[in-house]
């Protein structure tokens, strides 16, 4: 069994910075993409970033040049750190990974159970 275990989140006031954090456990082959995605009050989940295993990056536009990206691949963990932070940013970040288990065949999908992010002050 694959599990996704999300942690960093928090209070933190505009402007300021904040990591999140993302492991994936389990009988596991590989991991492609892992990506974080997020979800505001009353809207639609939507995606942040995502990291190739190879570490090609792509990012949101409305988090491009203020949030990174990054992975640990002999840790099989994905990392976001957030900086310049806005109250547009507050929201449940999601992490999610295509991974290939030994007790699956092919690529599966996998989500966390999300880590909330309030930016206020």
């Amino acid at each position: 069994q694959v599990q996704l275990v999300e942690s960093g989140g928090g209070f933190i006031q505009p402007g300021g910075s904040l990591g999140l954090s993302c492991a994936v456990s389990g009988s596991i082959r590989s991991i492609n993409v892992m990506a974080w995605y997020r979800q505001a009050p009353g809207k639609d989940r939507e995606w942040v970033a995502q990291i190739t295993s190879g570490g090609n990056r792509n990012y949101a536009d409305s988090v491009k040049g203020r949030f990174t990206i990054s992975r640990d691949n002999a840790k099989n963990t994905v990392y976001l750190q957030m900086n310049s932070l806005k109250p547009g940013d507050t929201a449940v970040y999601y992490c999610n990974a295509w991974v290939d288990a030994y007790v699956s065949r092919g690529q599966r999908l996998y989500w966390g159970q999300g880590t909330q992010v309030t930016v206020s002050s």
